[in-house]
Order: structure tokens, then sequence, then C-alpha cells
């Protein structure tokens, strides 16, 4: 499912085009997404003009005049510019129309995702326990080391808790933890100062690369152009089980925690 990185890069792609443009109409074709979406949307966003397109976590903010568009991508969604008059196909769900006569559309073949409304300086339920953003300055190691201390899940369960940190899929940890040379299965409480500092910068560049590389395709992921990601053709563990690690040459391996796939190299990430 699209992550931090791929809602990152969408957000850039839309926000040359979207920012500063007036909602003249939202066309609902599908409203039943992961939750329905808001009968009086078009009523609530109508001339209303995007002020700004933030992200928090793996959702989109289209940040109006007056209230918010929550926008989630689900497992297969995809935000894209269009012009107005491009013929809707079967799995586009939803169109915010603006003043140019281009558009925000939503496709999403497996309706997973979602279109909500927050008002004004309401903080919604969605976004009310989320923990840090990986790419801020206040997310380092002594962060990272203070928020683990009491923590006795696997260190790669809790990257993948967003209420500790944002963003952080499956991929995203797997190979995170590679670089930074911890084992997944290591308790979070036995993280060590130092060892937090170089997960922390080891999350950083694995996220920033794989916004620069736009991000992954897995699961038909595209950013807001409409062409797919390859930050897969750059995985050093994820998807590699008995392949040679790309640093030592040992085969990587996979097991199954927390129903998730996690794949290591025995070698080159200790406990």
């Amino acid at each position: 499912m699209p992550e931090l990185p791929e809602v990152e890069i969408t957000r850039r792609g839309l926000l040359p085009h979207a920012r500063h443009r007036r909602i003249i109409g939202i066309v609902i074709r599908q409203p039943r997404l992961r939750w329905p979406i808001p009968g009086n949307l078009a009523t609530l966003a109508h001339n209303q003009r995007i002020l700004q397109l933030d992200r928090r976590g793996k959702y989109l903010l289209l940040q109006l005049e007056r209230g918010t568009i929550i926008i989630h991508l689900g497992m297969s969604g995809s935000l894209r510019i269009l012009e107005n008059s491009e013929p809707a196909g079967l799995h586009d769900h939803i169109d915010i129309v603006l003043d140019n006569g281009s558009c925000i559309r939503l496709r999403d073949p497996r309706r997973f995702g979602a279109v909500l409304w927050s008002e004004p300086n309401e903080i919604h339920g969605l976004l009310a326990n989320l923990g840090i953003e990986p790419l801020t300055d206040e997310f380092d190691g002594e962060y990272l080391f203070r928020a683990t201390r009491t923590r006795r899940n696997s260190i790669k369960a809790f990257l993948m808790d967003s209420r500790h940190i944002v963003g952080i899929g499956n991929i995203y940890a797997n190979e995170s933890l590679f670089h930074a040379g911890i084992h997944p299965g290591l308790i979070a409480d036995k993280l060590s100062l130092r060892r937090s500092a170089a997960l922390a910068q080891a999350i950083r560049e694995t996220l920033n690369r794989s916004i620069a590389a736009g991000g992954s395709s897995l699961r038909d992921f595209t950013g807001s152009d409409g062409n797919p990601g390859y930050f897969q053709q750059h995985y050093f563990v994820y998807g590699r089980a008995t392949q040679p690690c790309l640093r030592c040459g040992n085969p990587v391996r996979l097991q199954r925690q927390n129903q998730r796939s996690t794949f290591y190299c025995p070698h080159c990430q200790k406990k």
C-alpha cells in the first residue's frame, strides 16, 4: 500500500497544480470507500480555495479556507491531475473539480481509500493519535531512545506502530533496520543510544531515497504523473529471501513477525 514516501510524492506532484486553485465542484461516482464519503462534501468545499497541501503520516490534507479534505490512498489508490473532460474509468471514484478546467481524480480499484472532511480547528479522529513525523528535525536518535525505554515488543513492530512514528511501513522498516545493522527481533527497550542514532539516520535516509526514486510500485502505486516508482530496484533485503546479501554475500532470511514478512541478514544485523 502507499506509504509515507508515496503519499509525499503525490503531495509534491499535486502541489503546483492545485494550490491556490478554487474548488468549483466535487463529482462522487462511488460514495462507499473504506468509510462513506460525506454526502454534503461538495457543499462544504464549494468555492473554497486550496490554501495548501499537507501530509500527516499517510494522509494527504487539502487545507481549504474553511476546513480540510482528508484523503487516504488505501491499498492501491492514486491521485492524478487531469483535464476535467477526461472520461472517467471504472475505478475513478471521485473528482475534485478546479476552476482552471482540471480536476484531482481519485482512482481506487480496491476501495480501501478514504475521502473525509474536517472542520476548521478540528483534529480529526484519524489524525489525533499519530506519532512523530520521521522526516522532521524533532525525530532523531535521542527521541527514538526515549520512546523505546518502556517498549517490550520488537523494534520492527515499534517502528511500524503509527502511534510512535508515522509512515514506516513494512518495506521501509525492513530496509531501515538493515542499513542500521539492527536485527528486527531486537526488543525495543534494549536499543542503545548509539544504535538509536544509527537507526534514526537510516530511517531518514531510506525514506528520502525512496522519495527521490519515486516510491515503490508495489500494489500498483503510481505518482500523480501516472508513472510508477522504482525504489524496489534498490531493496537490500525486502523481497530477497535466500538471495545473497548485497553487503556480505550470506543468504537473506525470511520470517513471519506480527503476521508480516520480515527480511534480514543474520550476519549484518545483530540483536
